[in-house]
C-alpha cells in the first residue's frame, strides 16, 4: 500500500527494514500505523511510531532498529522512508561495540523526545489508552516468530440455510407478532438498564441495584450493542456506543480478570458491533484493540499459554506469571473467534499468533486423554497434562467444541485442523457424551451428558443434563452441513427435541439448570419402565448409604415435584439461559421447519410470563413451583443471547444468515470470509 498522502495516520505500511541499504527484495513485515499526535509536530514529513518489536520481529540483520525499541522511523512516503533509513544506517558503523554506543544513546534520545511530546500532547488531540501501562512493560516472554493466518485459494464451504419459499401472508402476520413480543420484551429491559444500572455491569431486576461481576466496564451495555443495531434501534446504539468510548479498558478496579469472560463479553461484542454495523463506527474497533492489547498479557507465560484467571495488576508491577496447573478447559479453548477477528481486522498476527498456539497444544493432546477424542474438564496448562478423569459437553467445556466448526468457518476453511479436531471429538461425544433418555411418552430424544473415567480405566457414563449443554443441537447441526455429515442432521434434531421436551415437562414451561434422566441401554429401543425410574429416583435419596423403601418412592416424586423421566432435579433455577433457543433457531434456519419457531414462542411465553419484573426480567430460583422466586439477577447475556435468538428466529431468515456470520459463544455475529 502507498502511504503518500495519508492524512489520519492509519493503515498499514509494508517497509522494509535492513542494515545498510534497503533493497527491494529485502524481508519484508507489515506494521501498524496507529493515530499519534507525533505525526503533526516532527519535521521533515517523518513519524515516530509506537510499536511492540516482541511481536513483529525484524529480520536479524536489523541491530539498529532492534536497539531502538519501541520507536520505528517511517514516513509519509515510500522515497522520503527508504532515505532516512538509509541516512541511518550510513552513520551507523558495524563495529559492534560502537554501534551499540550509538544505538543507546539514540534510543534515549528518542525516547526523551517522544515522552515530552507525548505528555503535552496527547490528552489535548483525545488519545486515549495510548500510554497504557501494557506498552510500557516489557514482555517477559517475547514472541520472535509468529504463526500467520492461513492463506490460500478459496475453499468452498457447503451452505448451512435452508433454501426458504415464499411466506403466505397468513403466517408472516403471526411471525411479525410475534418478534414485535420479543423486541417489546428487549425494550422492557434495556430500558431497565439505562434507568437503573447505565454504565453498571449489570441490572439487579427486582430492586433497581447494580452488580460489579465482569471488570466494571458495563458488561451489559458492551454485550448489547450488536442487540441494539439488530433491532434497528439505532439512536440507542449510538448513545452507547459513545458511552462505551469512555471507558478505558487498560485498568480496572478488579483485582482479578476472567480472561474468557472478558473475551466473549467485551472483545465479543465490540467485534460483533463493528461487524454487523459495517464499520460505521471506528472507535468500535480500537477499542476491541485496547481490549486485546490487555488480554495479550495474560499470554505472557513461559508456554505462552494463558493465566485465565488473571491477576493483570501484579502482571503491572512487572511481576512473572505461569499458566494455572488447574484450568478449565472452556476458558483456554474458547478464545480462537475473538483473537482471530481481531487479526483479521487489524491485520496484527499477534492475536491469532497466541490463540493459534494454545490450539496446537490441545490438538496434540486430544488423542491422549481418557477418553480420546475429548479433553477433560481441568487441565494442567503450565505441564499441559491432561490427566483429569471427567468430560463433559457442558459447564466448565462447552464452549471448545462449539467453537471446532465456527473456526473453521471462520477461516475460511483454509486449514483441516478444526476439522480433524471436531471429527474426532464428535466420535467419543456419540458413544459417551449423548443419551436417549427413558421418558413416559417414549420420546425418541437425545440430552447431552456427562462421564468419568474410573481407576480400572472404564467409563462410566452419568446421564445428567444441563440447560449449558443445549447448545449442542446447533453445534451438531452446523457440522453436519459444512462437513457433509448428513447422519448427523437427525442427531442434531434428537438434541434439540431433548431440550424442548424439557421445557415443556415443567410446570412452568422452563428447562431446570441441571437433572438427571435414566439412561436407555439401547438406544433403538427403550420402553418406558417405571420401576428403573423409581429406582433411580431412590438412588439419589439415600440416607446413610441406604436407598430408601420403594414405597416411599411416590411420596419423594411429589415432595421434590419431579416430572415423569426426571430422576433428580439438582439445580432448579433458569438463569435467563440462551442455549435451547439457540439452538432451536439454528434448526429452523437448517430445515426451515415452522414446528420450531411454535416450540420457541411456547419457550417464549413461559419465560416472559415468569421472569418479567417491573424493571426487566429476572433470573427464578426454582422452575418446579407455579409461581417462582425471582432471583434478583440478570445477566447480560439476556440482551445479548437469549433475546436476541428469540428474536431471529421470527426474523426473515436472510437476517443475520449462517452463511455470512459465525456467533461466538455470546451470540456476537463475526462476519465470515467471502
Amino acid at each position: 500500500m502507498n502511504i503518500e498522502g495519508y492524512d489520519t495516520w492509519e493503515g498499514w505500511y509494508e517497509g522494509y527494514f535492513g542494515l545498510g541499504t534497503v533493497p527491494e527484495a529485502a524481508l519484508t513485515g507489515v506494521y501498524r500505523v496507529r493515530p499519534d499526535p507525533l505525526g503533526t509536530i516532527l519535521p521533515t514529513g517523518l513519524c515516530l511510531i509506537s510499536h511492540d518489536l516482541a511481536y513483529a520481529p525484524l529480520p536479524p540483520s536489523s541491530v539498529f532498529l532492534r536497539v531502538l525499541t519501541p520507536t520505528l522511523v517511517l514516513s509519509r512516503s515510500r522515497s522520503t522512508n527508504r532515505t532516512a533509513l538509509t541516512l541511518l544506517t550510513m552513520f551507523f558503523p558495524r563495529k559492534r561495540s560502537t554501534a551499540v554506543i550509538l544505538a543507546i544513546f539514540a534510543s534515549f534520545t528518542l525516547w526523551y523526545y517522544t515522552r515530552t511530546i507525548r505528555t503535552t500532547l496527547a490528552p489535548k488531540l483525545g488519545e486515549q489508552g495510548r500510554d497504557a501501562w501494557f506498552r510500557d512493560v516489557s514482555l517477559k516472554y517475547p514472541i520472535m516468530r509468529m504463526t500467520r493466518l492461513p492463506l490460500g485459494d478459496r475453499v468452498e464451504i457447503p451452505k448451512i440455510q435452508h433454501e426458504f419459499g415464499i411466506e403466505s401472508a397468513e403466517d408472516k402476520t403471526s411471525r411479525e407478532q410475534r418478534l414485535a413480543a420479543v423486541k417489546s420484551s428487549f425494550e422492557h429491559s434495556w430500558r431497565g438498564y439505562e434507568k437503573y444500572a447505565w454504565m453498571k455491569d449489570e441490572l439487579s431486576p427486582v430492586n433497581g441495584g447494580h452488580v460489579t461481576s465482569f471488570g466494571g466496564w458495563a458488561a451489559t451495555l458492551v454485550d448489547t450493542l450488536d442487540t441494539l443495531w439488530l433491532m434497528g434501534m439505532e439512536e440507542d446504539f449510538a448513545h452507547a456506543v459513545k458511552a462505551m468510548s469512555q471507558i478505558d479498558f487498560t485498568t480496572t478496579e478488579s483485582d482479578e480478570l476472567n480472561v474468557f469472560e472478558t473475551t466473549i463479553r467485551y472483545l465479543g461484542g465490540l467485534l460483533g458491533a463493528y461487524d454487523l454495523s459495517n464499520g460505521t463506527y471506528p472507535v468500535l474497533l480500537e477499542k476491541a484493540t485496547e481490549i486485546g492489547d490487555l488480554l495479550c498479557r495474560a499470554f505472557d507465560t513461559p508456554n505462552h499459554m494463558p493465566v485465565t484467571r488473571w491477576r493483570w495488576k501484579s502482571a503491572m508491577d512487572g511481576e512473572a506469571q505461569e499458566a494455572g496447573e488447574s484450568t478449565l478447559i472452556a476458558e483456554i479453548g474458547s478464545l480462537t473467534l475473538e483473537f482471530t477477528r481481531l487479526s483479521q481486522l487489524t491485520g496484527d498476527l499477534k492475536y491469532f499468533d497466541l490463540i493459534e498456539r494454545v490450539m496446537a497444544e490441545l490438538y496434540k493432546a486430544q488423542s491422549k486423554t481418557h477418553i480420546p477424542g475429548l479433553w477433560p474438564v481441568v487441565m494442567n496448562a503450565r505441564q499441559m497434562t491432561f490427566t483429569n478423569r471427567g468430560f463433559t459437553l457442558g459447564g466448565m467445556a462447552d464452549s471448545l467444541y462449539e467453537y471446532l466448526p465456527k473456526q473453521h468457518m471462520l477461516l475460511g476453511g483454509l486449514t483441516e485442523q478444526y476439522k480433524e479436531m471436531y471429527q474426532l471429538a464428535m466420535i467419543a461425544i456419540k458413544n459417551y457424551i449423548f443419551f436417549r433418555p427413558m421418558t413416559s411418552d417414549n420420546a425418541n430424544i437425545l440430552v447431552s451428558g456427562s462421564a468419568d473415567v474410573l481407576e480400572d480405566l472404564t467409563v462410566n457414563i452419568d446421564p445428567r443434563g444441563q440447560h449449558l449443554g443445549c447448545f449442542t443441537g446447533g453445534m451438531v447441526g452446523i457440522g453436519a452441513k459444512i462437513f457433509d455429515r448428513p447422519e448427523d442432521t437427525a442427531v442434531a434434531r434428537k438434541l434439540v427435541d431433548g431440550c424442548i421436551w424439557a421445557y415443556d415437562k415443567l410446570v412452568t414451561g422452563i428447562m431446570p439448570e441441571v437433572f438427571h434422566m435414566v439412561r436407555c441401554e439401547n438406544p433403538a429401543s427403550c420402553e418406558w419402565d417405571e420401576r428403573k425410574w423409581h429406582e433411580a429416583i431412590a438412588s439419589f435419596n439415600t440416607q446413610n448409604g441406604d436407598s430408601p423403601p420403594m414405597d416411599r418412592v411416590e411420596q419423594i416424586i411429589k415432595d421434590n415435584r419431579l416430572p415423569s423421566g426426571f430422576s433428580d432435579i439438582s439445580d432448579r433455577r433458569y438463569i435467563l439461559r440462551p442455549e435451547a433457543i439457540e439452538s432451536v433457531f439454528i434448526l429452523y434456519r437448517i430445515t426451515g421447519d415452522v414446528t420450531l419457531q411454535d416450540a420457541a414462542w411456547r419457550m417464549f411465553q413461559a419465560i416472559e410470563k415468569h421472569t418479567r419484573t417491573s424493571i426487566a426480567n429476572s433470573a427464578i430460583s426454582d422452575v418446579t413451583v407455579s409461581e417462582p422466586p425471582k432471583d434478583n439477577r440478570m445477566e447480560s447475556f439476556w440482551l445479548a443471547e437469549t433475546l436476541k435468538y428469540f428474536y431471529l428466529i421470527f426474523s426473515e431468515p436472510g437476517v443475520l444468515s449462517l452463511d455470512e456470520y459465525v456467533f461466538n459463544t455470546e451470540a456476537h455475529p463475526l462476519r465470515r470470509p467471502i
